[in-house]
């Protein structure tokens, strides 16, 4: 690595640990302030709060990652051409697309950590934090409630289960009920006390089957033994809770984004091949939009350096308001975007809403650098 990348990194990952730093505390600290009342209620001991605090941090880094970066990188980029080092260097015969080629490194190391984070840690630190909060006392509302969520339909297969209790922990179903048809049209059920699913096979315990035919008006007894295995029922344990994760509320609207990374959603979509059209849109439009989010990190670099970059003395301050200009633009562009890609009547297609703000201000920022004089 050359003497030139080693400086301008360091220059740009010292405000950026700074940034992450202090935007965490706060965040933290915002958090706590909203929850106390009812840590208050739920009987959390200080050990619990801070417990908490960990859990949430990997959800609060996904949003103050690309914040940090644009200010640290504006930071960085203004300090650098206050001081006519940008100058210095572009006169020596470095040019501005190889300046800053530790800048784009930077932005696509964000980006995978971003979309590690998003996939695989947030989902998991959501519950944990859910499960402190649920430690000693728990409300009607709390999903351990994701316990009592009381069917699903596998619309793929024309299954439709229904159960007294799912246990997420042990893949135990307790009373399932479970409908289907066969290829003659007939129709069949089951009743059990529960099932599991070992080695890749639901077995169901103390079971009845019943059959009603075309001709019959209601179903009649068909079997009844202590133990059946069905290995035609291909339902997952982890395609069951995507269902809960996204439809245990009653609507796809209401789940939170920690709630349904893309192996979900992709889940979800296999089990519900002919959704409705106002869920689809919204399903798709949140689909895109998680492929899309990673790539903010690497669309903030562009953005940042024709801003940062131009030549001149300025206020460092310069950074800080400009980082701010650019937020407030980009999340009202995302908001009011992904709103018209998850409308009914369809305003934008879900690709196009998703990926909109990335396009427009990664498009806006080459055309800017090629203007930084």
């Amino acid at each position: 690595m050359r003497l030139l990348d080693r400086y301008l990194f360091r220059e740009l990952l010292t405000p950026l640990a700074y940034c992450l730093g202090g935007f965490l505390i706060f965040w933290n600290a915002y958090d706590i302030f909203l929850e106390l009342q009812e840590m208050q209620e739920r009987k959390l001991h200080l050990n619990e709060v801070l417990e908490y605090s960990a859990a949430m941090t990997p959800e609060f880094l996904v949003t103050v990652l690309p914040i940090g970066l644009l200010l640290a990188l504006l930071y960085a980029l203004t300090n650098h051409a206050r001081h006519n080092e940008i100058t210095a260097m572009r006169a020596a015969g470095v040019s501005l697309w190889r300046l800053c080629i530790p800048y784009f490194i930077t932005g696509l190391v964000m980006s995978v950590v971003l979309f590690g984070l998003n996939e695989w840690c947030v989902p998991r630190s959501a519950d944990w934090a859910h499960r402190i909060k649920c430690r000693y006392v728990q409300k009607p509302g709390d999903a351990e409630g994701q316990n009592q969520f009381h069917g699903f339909a596998n619309a793929r297969a024309r299954r439709f289960w229904q159960f007294d209790e799912y246990r997420i922990k042990t893949a135990e179903i307790i009373g399932p009920n479970v409908s289907w048809t066969l290829p003659n049209g007939s129709w069949r059920q089951l009743h059990a006390d529960r099932a599991i699913r070992t080695n890749g096979v639901w077995t169901f315990l103390g079971v009845k089957e019943f059959e009603q035919s075309n001709a019959a008006a209601q179903f009649l007894p068909l079997l009844q033994t202590n133990l059946l295995t069905m290995p035609e029922f291909d339902e997952t344990p982890a395609e069951i809770q995507s269902e809960i994760k996204i439809g245990a509320h009653g609507s796809l609207h209401n789940v939170r984004k920690a709630d349904i990374p893309l192996n979900d959603i992709f889940g979800y979509l296999r089990l519900h091949p002919n959704l409705p059209r106002a869920d689809s849109r919204w399903l798709f439009t949140k689909l895109y939009g998680r492929l899309a989010a990673p790539w903010t990190c690497l669309v903030v670099v562009l953005i940042a350096i024709p801003f940062g970059a131009a030549s001149g003395r300025r206020n460092l301050f310069v950074g800080v308001a400009g980082s701010i200009f650019i937020c407030f633009s980009y999340f009202v562009i995302q908001s009011v975007s992904l709103a018209l890609g998850s409308a009914p009547n369809g305003h934008l297609p879900a690709w196009l809403a998703a990926w909109l703000p990335n396009l427009f201000f990664g498009a806006t920022g080459l055309v800017l650098m090629t203007r930084v004089r």
